[in-house]
């Protein structure tokens, strides 16, 4: 039988000494309860949207997410710009940092690279 102790002071249980096998019973439901939690979380916020480690290591190593996203669906600047309707050049200088691109631009780049326009914007 598991004996637990209860500790008082005036008269109120201020604490409980349980054996540790109990104790470690306890610790690991609850380490579980936490994790199904946070598993039950993650999946009721997730909106669908996966970042390929491609283009996750291709930004964290600088790249414009446009660029990333292009390089990783295996297009070039030439066929990026036909299927966005904007100039090379254009898309040229929006991957490199020099124009930042309108909200219909970014629309048209993020149907043509089939992800959405909110994984294009640079952090």
């Amino acid at each position: 039988m598991t004996e637990i102790q209860f500790i008082e002071r005036d008269g109120t249980v201020e604490f409980a000494v349980v054996p540790i096998e109990l104790w470690n019973r306890v610790a690991s439901l609850v380490e579980h309860l936490d994790d199904t939690a946070l598993f039950d979380r993650a999946k009721a916020e997730d909106d669908g949207t996966r970042i390929p480690a491609a283009v996750l290591n291709a930004e964290l190593d600088g790249a414009h997410p446009i660029r990333a996203w292009r390089e990783y669906r295996k297009l070039t600047q030439d066929a990026l710009s036909d299927a966005s309707g904007i100039s090379k050049a254009y898309l040229s200088q929006i991957e490199g940092g020099k124009r930042t691109g309108t909200a219909k631009i970014y629309t048209a780049i993020a149907k043509a690279l089939d992800v959405s326009v909110d994984v294009l914007l640079p952090s």
